[in-house]
């Protein structure tokens, strides 16, 4: 008898949660019941395409830089992530801090530069703490660039001052995000946005985006990159922008362009 009312009452929120615009994957893992998911990010501008491995074995492969994936189903308990260039098996970065992967938590998983622009990792965990009713989208920021390893980031209506607002995300360091792993997204509406990139309590932007649509139930990963391709172009505190899109279906990031 439990099952069966276990059952329907996942069966009547997904419903419920249908009908507002979310998908019953969402409910699964509101309430910790589904598998946990990951998808993997190549964020290491003009580096070759890369294969995704999880726990020694192909997971996804073949992408190329700005490559989003899917979100894939993986076992619980301990996880090792790595990336290896096409047609090779020698690791380029490698991450074991997963102990545990739970239910219902979303993994990512950035292949980014590090200084000097050598191959390097980093792992988010999301556990997903989304309202059954919610339509917000979630939003989070990472910090990928090695020239700008401390940022604030504004998320405001277009053309909006920061002089008298905090930051939406505050002190994004290298290599590290807002929320950190193991925090939820920020929740917010849905609506048509900027956003606006400073050096830690300045109001002076470094990078400003051009105006953009944020729908709701959106899941959205805001990347900060070096702005140049190689070494040689790299000048500290000039970012690009890269926003990853969770879901589903394999979706590019989309790059917004600097209007400075």
């Amino acid at each position: 008898m439990k099952l069966i009312r276990t059952v329907t009452a996942l069966a009547c929120a997904a419903s419920i949660l249908s009908a507002c615009g979310g998908s019953s994957d969402d409910v699964g893992k509101e309430l910790g019941v589904t598998p946990p998911e990951v998808h993997f990010i190549h964020a290491i501008p003009s580096a070759p395409n890369v294969d995704f491995y999880n726990n020694g074995h192909i997971l996804q492969a073949n992408l190329a830089y700005k490559a989003v994936t899917n979100f894939a189903t993986i076992n619980t308990g301990a996880q090792t992530f790595s990336y290896a260039s096409v047609n090779t098996t020698t690791q380029l970065a490698t991450d074991s801090t997963i102990s545990n992967a739970a239910k219902g938590h979303e993994y990512t998983v950035i292949a980014l530069p590090d200084a000097g622009f050598l191959p390097s990792i980093a792992v988010i965990d999301d556990p997903f703490d989304k309202g059954l009713l919610s339509t917000s989208a979630r939003v989070r920021g990472f910090n990928a660039s090695a020239n700008a390893q401390n940022l604030d980031l504004y998320l405001v209506a277009p053309g909006a001052s920061i002089s008298t607002v905090s930051p939406t995300m505050a002190g994004v360091a290298y290599k590290n995000a807002v929320p950190a792993t193991t925090q939820d997204s920020l929740y917010v509406s849905g609506g048509t946005y900027q956003l606006i990139a400073t050096l830690p309590g300045s109001k002076t932007p470094v990078y400003k985006s051009a105006s953009f649509d944020l729908g709701n139930n959106a899941d959205w990963l805001v990347t900060t990159l070096p702005a140049g391709n190689a070494l040689s172009q790299v000048i500290p505190n000039k970012i690009r922008l890269l926003v990853a899109q969770g879901g589903n279906t394999q979706t590019p990031a989309i790059e917004l362009p600097d209007t400075q």
